[in-house]
């Protein structure tokens, strides 16, 4: 009895190891996988609507820096990194939390990591930045995001699993223009989006 418990709690264990490691690796638009530590432009798939992610000041505040679209569709933006929770792994893969980090200075003094904060002068989760990288646990779920599948190409999603015993909103990232400026926010029309290495 002992033995087939043993057995069968080995199993569970190494078949969730595998599953972990079965994840499709998020490829780049040359077809090349994403990797850790280097830096990507995240560019919209569908043209005419903006150009790649950068940061901008919002509303009547100067920091911290929102997630915004460039306005120009051949402006790439400013490139970033990605973190997963995983670390050692080295290949960014879809479904993995992760953080996102733009590679760039900004005069505000804090980090260029996302995170998602509710922006209550439009009543809107926007991504913004001054998020922590790494820790996971319910003091930094709002800094976690996830690359999903979405048709042939790829989408941004919050939906951090890095805490067993917390709610968190779910949704996908998707644009949403305030006063001229194209916003990343929780959206019920995701942003298709494609990944080019800086």
């Amino acid at each position: 009895m002992k033995t087939t418990l043993f057995l069968a709690f080995s199993f569970l264990l190494f078949g969730s190891t595998i599953a972990d490691d079965e994840l499709d690796p998020v490829l780049d638009i040359s077809g090349q996988e994403l990797r850790t530590g280097t830096d990507y432009y995240i560019l919209p798939v569908i043209r005419g609507r903006g150009g790649g992610l950068t940061l901008a000041s919002t509303g009547n505040e100067t920091c911290p820096l929102d997630v915004v679209q460039e306005q120009h569709e051949v402006s790439n933006g400013l490139p970033l990194t990605f973190s997963p929770v995983n670390v050692k792994k080295g290949v960014v893969r879809v479904s993995t939390d992760l953080n996102i980090k733009f590679s760039a200075a900004t005069i505000c003094v804090q980090s260029t990591v996302w995170k998602l904060d509710n922006d209550e002068s439009i009543q809107k989760l926007v991504v913004t930045t001054g998020g922590v990288e790494g820790n996971p646990g319910s003091e930094t779920l709002s800094n976690w995001f996830k690359i999903e599948k979405f048709e042939d190409d790829y989408k941004l999603v919050f939906c951090p699993g890095v805490c067993n015993n917390c709610r968190p909103v779910c949704g996908d990232l998707g644009v949403f223009i305030d006063d001229g400026i194209r916003r990343l926010a929780l959206s019920d029309v995701p942003l298709k989006v494609m990944f080019k290495r800086a």
